[in-house]
């Protein structure tokens, strides 16, 4: 019976408007359970403390009833490449429209429900908010493999694929799993800006850019911030290169296409956001989950990358910025984009009065070792 009701249930899964679906045991390969064991205990998982929940390792510690994993994709290939200006800031392709989550749960939902009403199945529901390691089930479901990049990577979408997992109690054949097919390819780590990628596959998230500009909550390494270029939230370089793309046509997902506004917005513009105009540009974003302080820290770096002295009034503005986190970074773009004896002066004037030490080090420290502009 089982057999008969995994092609209805693959249809379904299309006619909901999936791009992939594929089933696999509810279990994680050992191979990957040693990877992900390796990668936290060297560390390199940062501040990401719940990378290490004992349940990643299996889906039946998620959930007991759990027989199988059904594995769902769903393209968000760009139409385009956004401009890349020096006064325009790069938003992650994934974080352009409208949040993932959303779409992606509600659908899910809406499968988990038919396959109750159908087949009398129970299930359970994951985007991406559970520690569940979906790359690996997703490769075992034969959706697609893991890059060197880490992504997934799919031979119809290439690397642009967004995944969701049902769990169920319904006992389903499983797919192949996928084979890889990266070959002699490196594109995606020699493109890292940081060498966040190793030949090997292994990523050391303390150095990855989407981790600095999404997950790391303080002040990015100051040796990182000019590697950070113009990327506001998120980096897909190592995504962009994967030749595999060519074969990606634009995502058909109307709720996947670009917001004008966060395809290349101004930096003067987004340095400017108070909270409440944080809130509203970024409304149903996934960039609103980082908040107002960690965007415009971003911001004011890209800024001080930028080598545009026209940006210094709104940089100078956030130098008496409500929030500590701002300030540090107004104070690292201000010494990118004056001259040391103007520097100097503003130093003068703001550090006897700043408050917060790791403000007041950033003050002494950039003019210490001039770190003007260039690099």
């Amino acid at each position: 019976m089982t057999v008969t009701i995994r092609e209805p249930l693959r249809t379904k899964a299309y006619a909901l408007g999936f791009d992939a679906v594929g089933f696999a045991r509810a279990e994680i390969p050992s191979s990957a359970r040693g990877a992900l064991a390796t990668f936290l205990a060297e560390g390199r998982h940062g501040t990401m403390a719940w990378m290490a929940a004992e349940r990643r390792d299996d889906p039946r510690k998620l959930w007991p009833e759990a027989a199988s994993v059904i594995a769902l994709g769903l393209s968000y290939a760009p139409p385009r490449a956004a401009r890349n200006e020096p006064w325009c800031g790069a938003i992650s392709v994934y974080a352009q429209h409208k949040d993932y989550h959303d779409v992606f749960q509600s659908r899910l939902k809406e499968l988990g429900e038919w396959m109750r009403g159908t087949f009398a199945a129970e299930f359970k529901v994951f985007v991406d908010t559970a520690p569940l390691l979906e790359k690996p089930l997703a490769q075992m479901a034969g959706v697609g493999w893991q890059g060197r990049h880490t992504n997934l990577v799919s031979r119809r979408f290439g690397a642009w694929l967004f995944l969701g997992e049902i769990l169920t109690s319904l006992v389903l054949p499983p797919d192949p799993p996928h084979p890889a097919h990266c070959g002699s390819c490196h594109r995606c780590v020699a493109a890292c800006p940081t060498g966040a990628l190793t030949a090997e596959g292994h990523i050391d998230a303390r150095l990855c850019i989407s981790y600095l500009t999404i997950e790391h909550k303080g002040p990015v390494p100051r040796a990182l911030r000019p590697m950070l270029g113009n990327r506001i939230y998120g980096c897909d370089d190592c995504l962009a290169v994967c030749p595999w793309n060519r074969f990606a046509a634009p995502t058909r997902e109307a709720a996947f296409q670009p917001h004008p506004d966060r395809i290349a917005p101004a930096l003067a513009d987004l340095a400017a956001l108070d909270g409440a105009g944080f809130a509203e540009r970024f409304r149903g974003s996934p960039v609103r989950r980082i908040g107002r302080d960690r965007l415009v820290r971003n911001v004011l770096m890209a800024i001080g990358n930028s080598g545009l002295p026209d940006l210094m009034p709104c940089v100078r503005a956030r130098l008496e910025d409500s929030s500590a986190l701002v300030r540090g970074a107004a104070v690292w773009a201000v010494a990118r984009l004056l001259d040391p004896a103007p520097f100097a002066a503003l130093r003068a004037c703001h550090l006897p009065a700043e408050s917060d030490e790791t403000v007041r080090e950033e003050w002494r420290t950039v003019q210490a070792t001039g770190n003007v502009f260039p690099p």
